[in-house]
């Protein structure tokens, strides 16, 4: 009558059926003594030795598990990376309740000082503390909705207190008589609580009523723990007490029906499990039991060596499971994460398991007009199709989606899709698809294995090295202690055995290639049918025991852990360890899709171009993914760029530059120029294929300064000159112009450069490009307009002796701005001839270089010129003005007032300027510098010694004098009493002087001289060529300078 057995159900073949008393309940409890276990895996995943645990709580959302410590500490450990990654104390007594509040980052604990602490769980500071209980605190939980926590002591209350309004006690619950062990809410009901305590009673209660709605009475010792059955088919309550005792109640009927026995100690805490059917208890013996919540049986015992057992918790939504001993704590994973789930061939309907209930959901009764974005859920309709008679741990579709098969307990059942009902079944590990939709294997054991066609054993055989695990598709696999062994399905010879142990083996629906995922990494293979029935055919050493060589060709190997995967023509698309959606295809790899939680991938329909996954919750999600763009990628990794040249025009163009990526990757740069409509993806492709006019495009069209210096540099390397010109302008890099105009010999271009340079503020590249051209006044205007006067005085005196006067003049108005004695001390060659000799032979020189500077050369003469330091300026103005070839004109004298000698056409010349190539008639080496003895004057006699203070003053010290630094505020320079020794007329001066040598002053290019002149000293050399750009008269260090030593004067 309850339709829990059908005519075909596969308990028949297990149980021998006797009717009393024609009673169904008879029958009933015998078949449910027949259940198979479930057989769930129990790995440890946390190991946590500390102080007795007290308390454990699981976050939600983060990866730790909580601990509360006898010793008054709090732990939190991060269970995926073994590490403690909180630690605080809370006070020197037990803490002997603690959990998490996340919805406001909390950690509230309860001691046995009877305070209620609240912690901030980032920050780790204490948020309030409150007295609760006159007695210990025993249990603490959270109001899933509600800002309440409820708390248990051993003063004989719970008590109910509102965060919100300053931790208010609103409800005090009275009634037990001895100390109030644990207390949980009803998951189904939140008003609804219980407790459990040593007076020997669970009494159930009701938020805003004083007294308990009904006690539960049955254990004989003192209760210790209680918990709620999470599901919504039995209105279930477990509890365990000292008795060593666990009972299931029903709390609608007020009656036990159950009672589990099997701890040999006191029962310390139980736990109904919210996502598998399986009860835990855990006890003072040391153990945890796990039982199934259908039949009540013992499935599995643990026992860790940590002694007594304390606390258990378990959260909805993950299969970890926390435990808390006296030598620390522990967390486990229960079964598999991943749920039953399974799309069928067609992409239309999705067939789960929740709990022992069989759902379908209908993808093409999604309401219309409805938009479907990436990652969001689906709202999908859902329908129940009935109750499975074992507990689902996976479903699979068959290959053409008639069929799906159920496996769990040891057991499998195949159902038709449509209507759920029984086709075949049987006892079986695991059970697995071939590609023909009619085939099967199962794996009884780990011997044993055993081949099925149209629901018949075909074959069976047993694995030479035994049988742990086994997979479905073009090959049948079985994977063992040495590896991995694949069998053709029609005569189950090896064909091929491989030493690695995968976890999943995806094949393609072709056949042709299939991926093997190990824990850290997946190996991607092609089969080679071909070669593999030539071998046979062939026999003798082609086949070895370990199957056929040729067999397989190993195309790469990806250190990613795949979670799920699915092929899609030649694609591999997988979900990893990181949350990520990617494929593989030709080696290389593409992210679809980054996920915010674990997903699993369930299938991809193409005429959709989607991609379906679900979660834990069985929530379903679709991401876009254009089967067009997959088709391109295969052909081009087949090499069939024909069928890939027909596909292109149907790809989108949002997805060509996808495309063109890895036709980039794959080395078809060409291909991927002419596919990709990303601006920046296209110039870069331009640069590296030389494609100089598709990148000016670009380049004109982004107007990005450095994509013109980019093509500016490609396009010298091509030889475009005129085209780097037009780049280096629009990227407005005048050093690179610079370099192109000099190297190209182009005068005209410097002089704009120089004055564009000089308009926008670019006066280094300005001054060199005028110095280049021999336009000095231009540089020396320059360096006073940057306010470089110091620089400017040293290069009038270098290269424009007439303009010294003027530049020492702007320079001891701006130095004096500072310190009005330093500008004075600045003295005027126009005013102190005598302490700057040679100054008229400069001057001269200057208007003799002077139309030779003005001339331009071509760059070819280079070669025939000789170089500056080769050539003596101040002899050849002399040798001219000798030989008539140069006459003198001062300052301020006209041209036509002055005798011209040779002028010719040049008006304003003084001399005539020789051709170029006759330059170096008039040149000739330079001579060693002699330094002439100093000149005295025979009608002046030797002024009288000097005193020790005039002496004093002559003979300045200085190493240590700083213009800055002098005191000028007891100076009258228009005192002569001040003045130390009177100062000789300046007709007499040379008597206290030396002639300095020649100034060395770099002239315009000339032609050969007749012979090599000798090396200049190092002093000379500094003369000729001081570095304006990086001078400083500040940093110039006079520590060691001496004004009476000849050379520093010369410096």
């Amino acid at each position: 009558d309850s339709g829990s057995c059908r005519p075909k159900s596969r308990h028949v073949r297990h149980c021998h059926l006797r009717v009393i008393d024609n009673q169904n309940l008879t029958y009933l409890v015998y078949f449910r003594n027949f259940r198979m276990p479930l057989r769930l895996d129990i790995k440890r995943k946390l190991t946590a030795r500390s102080d007795r645990v007290k308390c454990v709580d699981l976050h939600p959302t983060e990866p730790w598990m909580l601990a509360s410590l006898y010793n008054g500490n709090v732990h939190v450990w991060n269970h995926e990376s073994q590490q403690l990654v909180k630690s605080f104390e809370v006070c020197d007594l037990p803490v002997r309740a603690a959990v998490f509040v996340p919805r406001k980052n909390w950690i509230v604990t309860g001691s046995d000082d009877m305070q209620v602490r609240v912690f901030n769980y980032n920050t780790l500071e204490r948020a309030h503390a409150f007295e609760a209980h006159s007695d210990y605190v025993r249990c603490i939980v959270v109001h899933p909705t509600q800002p309440y926590i409820l708390t248990s002591s051993d003063d004989m209350l719970i008590k109910l207190w509102n965060w919100e309004k300053q931790w208010l006690c609103q409800q005090v619950f009275e009634g037990h008589t001895h100390y109030v062990m644990q207390i949980v809410i009803n998951t189904k009901d939140n008003n609804t609580l219980a407790s459990a305590s040593l007076d020997r009673t669970v009494k159930v209660w009701q938020l805003g009523s004083p007294t308990p709605n009904f006690t539960l009475e049955g254990h004989e010792k003192g209760v210790n723990c209680v918990d709620y059955y999470h599901g919504g088919d039995k209105p279930y309550l477990i509890s365990g007490a000292d008795d060593r005792m666990v009972k299931i109640w029903d709390y609608q009927n007020k009656t036990c029906v159950q009672t589990l026995e099997g701890h040999a100690q006191n029962i310390s805490a139980v736990c109904f499990h919210p996502e598998l059917p399986i009860v835990l208890t855990g006890s003072e013996d040391g153990t945890v039991r796990i039982w199934h919540s259908g039949t009540y049986r013992l499935e599995s015992s643990l026992n860790y060596g940590f002694e007594r057992v304390w606390t258990i918790a378990c959260m909805r939504g993950s299969n970890n499971v926390a435990l808390g001993y006296d030598e620390g704590s522990i967390m486990v994973k229960v079964g598999r994460e991943e749920p039953a789930v399974s799309m069928d061939v067609n992409g239309e309907k999705i067939v789960w398991a929740r709990h022992s209930e069989i759902q379908q959901a209908n993808l093409k009764a999604m309401p219309e007009g409805i938009e479907i974005k990436d990652g969001e859920r689906l709202p999908v309709a859902v329908k129940d199709m009935g109750s499975c008679e074992i507990y689902p741990q996976t479903i699979a579709h068959n290959p053409n989606g008639r069929f799906v098969v159920v496996c769990g307990d040891g057991e499998y059942i195949i159902y038709t899709a449509m209507v759920l009902r029984n086709k075949a079944f049987g006892t079986a590990h695991e059970f697995v698809w071939a590609q023909d939709s009619s085939e099967y294997a199962i794996r009884e054991g780990t011997t044993t294995v055993k081949v099925f066609k149209n629901f018949k054993e075909k074959k069976s055989f047993k694995p030479e090295f035994g049988a742990e695990g086994i997979f479905g598709g073009f090959l049948l696999g079985v994977r063992s202690v040495s590896g991995l062994a694949l069998y053709d399905w029609d005569t189950l010879e090896l064909v091929r055995r491989i030493e690695i142990q995968p976890r999943h083996v995806y094949w393609s629906e072709s056949g042709e290639l299939v991926a093997l995922a190990t824990d850290d990494s997946y190996f991607v293979l092609r089969y080679d049918a071909g070669a593999v029935q030539a071998a046979r055919e062939q026999g003798g050493d082609a086949v070895t025991q370990d199957g056929i060589e040729e067999a397989f060709d190993v195309l790469g190997e990806v250190h990613e852990s795949v979670r799920t995967g699915l092929w899609v023509g030649d694609c591999f698309i997988y979900t990893n360890s990181v949350n990520r959606i990617n494929y593989y295809v030709g080696g290389e790899i593409v992210t679809v899709s980054h996920l915010d939680r674990t997903m699993y991938l369930l299938g991809y329909v193409a005429k959709d171009n989607r991609l379906y996954l679900g979660d834990k919750e069985l929530n379903i999600v679709s991401y876009s993914l254009l089967l067009s763009v997959l088709e391109y990628q295969t052909a081009v990794m087949r090499g069939d760029f024909e069928t890939a040249d027909k596909v292109l025009p149907t790809v989108p163009t949002q997805y060509r530059t996808r495309v063109a990526h890895f036709l980039e990757k794959q080395g078809f740069k060409q291909q991927a120029l002419a596919v990709s409509t990303d601006p920046e993806h296209r110039f870069e492709l331009a640069l590296q294929l030389g494609e100089l006019e598709v990148a000016t495009t670009l380049a004109r069209e982004a107007g990005h300064t450095q994509k013109w210096r980019q093509l500016a540099e490609l396009a010298t390397t091509k030889g475009e000159l005129g085209l780097a010109q037009e780049c280096l302008h629009q990227a407005q890099d005048f050093g690179g112009l610079l370099l192109l105009a000099t190297s190209a010999g182009n005068a005209d271009m410097v002089r704009k450069l120089g004055d564009s340079a000089e308009s926008t503020g670019k006066n280094n590249i300005a001054f060199l490009s005028f110095l280049l051209l021999g336009e000095l006044d231009k540089c020396l205007q320059i360096l006073i307009d940057t306010d470089r006067l110091p620089e400017a005085a040293f290069f009038a005196r270098t290269y424009l002796p007439s303009q010294i006067s003027r530049v020492v003049g702007l320079w001891r108005e701006s130095l004096s701005k500072v310190s009005e004695k330093a500008g004075q001390s600045l003295a005027d060659p126009k005013d102190y001839e005598n302490l700057f000799p040679g100054l008229t032979e400069a001057f001269k020189t200057e208007q003799y270089l002077e139309p030779e500077r003005r001339s331009q050369l071509p760059a070819s003469a280079y070669v025939n010129i000789p170089a500056n330091h080769e050539r003596n300026a101040v002899e050849e103005m002399k040798t001219a003005e000798v030989s008539g070839r140069f006459h003198y004109r001062p300052p301020g004298v006209a041209p036509e007032d002055h005798l011209l000698t040779g002028a010719g056409d040049e008006e304003h010349s003084t001399h005539t300027i020789p051709q170029a190539d006759n330059l170096a008639a008039y040149s000739y080496v330079l001579p060693p510098t002699q330094l002439p003895a100093a000149a005295t004057a025979q009608s002046v006699s030797a002024p009288p010694p000097v005193t020790s203070q005039e002496d004093d003053d002559l003979d300045l010290d200085l190493d240590n004098m700083n213009l800055d630094d002098i005191d000028t505020s007891d100076l009258n320079l228009e005192d002569e009493e001040h003045s130390t020794h009177t100062i000789p007329q300046a007709d007499n001066l040379a008597a206290y002087s030396y002639v300095l040598p020649p100034t060395q002053l770099p002239a315009a290019a000339t032609t050969q001289s007749a012979s090599a002149p000798p090396p200049v000293t190092s002093q000379e050399d500094d003369d000729l060529d001081l570095d304006l750009d990086n001078m400083n008269l500040d940093d110039i260090d006079t520590s060691d300078l001496n004004l009476e030593d000849e050379d520093d004067l010369i410096d």
